[in-house]
């Protein structure tokens, strides 16, 4: 495969993982999403891939690891700045978030020569991951995001246009407290179940 996608937020305080807040502070939640993005960083940096590009609203920090590229997000909703992330690709390409930090190289190792797309479904009802062969940015844009439904939405329009879509494990997003914990005890000796521990036991407040 060509490309690798991670679309996410900078972890600052107040502007990432606002569900988690509370249990957790402001501070905790973004120290929690910075753990959940340097795994899913070190595990795209893992994987046998061409380019590896972070498409970021905000500024790289000392977490970012070495071989990652930085894109800007563009403005606009989120199925705008998915089909901007795609539109900037010249190849097959996977696009995921920050928010399953339970994703190995292995998963993130796909082969397009029997399919046109892979999907990633969530089960919160959304998508971890979004492959096409052919990136198009019509085949995101419109896709009504942060709904229930939205991930049978996005499976839908890629099979509407005719595409052979492969499915990928269903992933749990981290969003909630309780969403964080079972991440964790899936990936114990991740850095975000590091964080979680850590936030857990009263450091950080």
């Amino acid at each position: 495969m060509s490309i690798l996608l991670v679309i996410a937020k900078e972890p600052r305080p107040g502007r990432v993982k606002t569900r988690l807040t509370p249990p957790f502070t402001p501070r905790q939640a973004a120290a929690l999403a910075e753990a959940a993005l340097v795994d899913t960083l070190l595990a795209v940096a893992a994987a046998p891939v061409r380019r590896r590009v972070l498409v970021l609203d905000g500024t790289p920090g000392p977490w970012l690891p070495p071989g990652i590229e930085v894109v800007p997000q563009s403005a606009g909703g989120l199925d705008e700045r998915l089909a901007a992330a795609f539109a900037d690709c010249t190849g097959p390409a996977l696009l995921i978030g920050m928010d399953t930090p339970q994703v190995t190289p292995d998963l993130l190792t796909v082969d397009f020569s029997d399919c046109d797309a892979y999907f990633g479904p969530a089960e919160d009802g959304g998508f971890w991951a979004l492959g096409l062969a052919v990136p198009d940015a019509d085949l995101v844009r419109g896709v009504p995001m942060s709904t229930a439904t939205t991930g049978a939405a996005q499976r839908a329009r890629l099979t509407a246009a005719g595409l052979r879509v492969r499915d990928l494990p269903c992933l749990r997003d981290v969003d909630t407290a309780e969403d964080a914990g079972v991440v964790a005890a899936a990936v114990p000796d991740g850095r975000f179940a590091a964080e979680l521990a850590r936030v857990e036991a009263g450091a950080g407040r």
